[in-house]
């Protein structure tokens, strides 16, 4: 879908998401996270949705053999429970297929916090995850000087116990979008001071508990510090973030010595990348615009063409670039609007190229889902304006 086409998309959603008790989406809420591949940490193959809806991302390895990532979930319909929640999904084979979401439980959050935001995750001995995430004692949307770091722990990765005072307080600032991973002996924390030209701040601890700050780390009005860490070796701590070119990242011996800015190939912002073997990077990411989705999608998901679109009534689903698991007579498809409503459904998808009589829907925006029984595999977006 070109950018022109994911412009309609978007001011569509945003005006009718206006009306949802003067509730309007902004960035991240309106996006997915994409996936992709690489040998070199550097240029990344083709992309996948990763999950609908969603932002802010964060995988590790845990366990050996368990990959784990944790992100912002913003699934439909607003105020649900599993709207602006932190949500979290396994993969038990590098990376290939991941289960469905889950929102993170929190045992012991106090109830005068806003809810938590900005997770990463960090892997700690015994097998346990710490979740460290953005919160403060105000419940207001302002990102202001109560708005500090902090961790809850888990053994399952799903149901967390809150950890007493904060990780990380600047006292006249706050702090969000935190990184930390363990490096050297010592776990390293980071988080955009404001500006990318502000850089980042930057603290140490010997337990990830208790932390202590050290040095800034500088930056410039092309980079932004807002990312996450990954180890490429022993000897090399990697950093990926955005801005300027696209996604770059940046090694230091030490965390705190930072050798220069390398671009990758992607476009896209808030990246989280893991190295799953000594000759493969997953990178998940904030991708382009795309309208918050009313389903649940399974991995892997495609995109696949619409047009025309805008479409005044007959619009083609086109299926040649997407290669399913199952021929696509398994298949069948679904018209829904924004709030879920199923108009158009079909037992089965007769052909790649599929003519659908949108004579039904009235003017607006629609998702267009590809499902294997009932389990989506491909989604994509048509607008109908007369």
């Amino acid at each position: 879908m070109g950018s022109s086409a994911n412009m309609r998309i978007l001011i569509l959603f945003l005006l009718m998401c206006s009306t949802l008790e003067g509730f309007a989406q902004n960035y991240p809420w309106e996006r997915p996270l994409r996936a992709c591949w690489s040998s070199d940490g550097i240029n990344f193959g083709p992309t996948s949705i990763f999950q609908d809806s969603a932002g802010v991302p964060s995988v590790i390895r845990w366990k050996g053999d368990t990959l784990v990532s944790t992100f912002q979930w913003f699934r439909m319909p607003v105020s649900s429970l599993t709207w602006d929640r932190v949500a979290v999904k396994f993969s038990y084979n590098n990376g290939n297929s991941w289960t469905q979401p889950e929102p993170m439980t929190f045992t012991g959050f106090p109830t005068n916090f806003r809810r938590p935001f900005d997770p990463t995750l960090v892997a700690f001995p015994g097998d346990t995850l710490r979740v460290y995430f953005s919160s403060g004692q105000n419940g207001a949307i302002t990102l202001d000087s109560t708005v500090n770091t902090y961790s809850a722990f888990s053994l399952d990765g799903i149901n967390y116990t809150f950890e007493n005072s904060a990780r990380v307080d600047e006292i006249n600032n706050r702090v969000i979008d935190p990184a930390l991973i363990f490096f050297n002996n010592s776990y390293h924390y980071l988080s955009p001071i404001g500006s990318p030209a502000q850089g980042a701040y930057h603290y140490v601890s010997p337990n990830g508990i208790n932390f202590t700050k050290v040095p800034d780390i500088p930056s410039d009005a092309s980079h932004n510090w807002t990312g996450n860490y990954m180890v490429n070796d022993t000897s090399s701590l990697r950093f990926y973030g955005a801005g300027g070119a696209g996604i770059w990242f940046n090694s230091s011996p030490n965390g705190g010595i930072w050798n220069g800015y390398i671009n990758t190939n992607v476009q896209g912002g808030d990246p989280t990348v893991v190295r799953v073997d000594a000759n493969t990077y997953l990178m998940i990411y904030v991708g382009e615009p795309y309208a918050t989705a009313l389903v649940e999608v399974n991995n892997p998901v495609y995109e696949f063409n619409i047009y025309p679109n805008p479409s005044t009534t007959y619009f083609t689903i086109d299926l040649t670039s997407v290669h399913f698991a199952e021929p696509v007579s398994n298949l069948n498809y679904q018209v829904t609007d924004m709030n879920g409503k199923i108009w158009i459904k079909s037992e089965f998808c007769y052909s790649n190229n599929i003519v659908v009589d949108g004579s039904c829907l009235a003017t607006g925006n629609y998702i267009v889902v590809i499902n294997s029984g009932n389990k989506p595999v491909a989604i994509s977006n048509v607008i109908i304006g007369r």
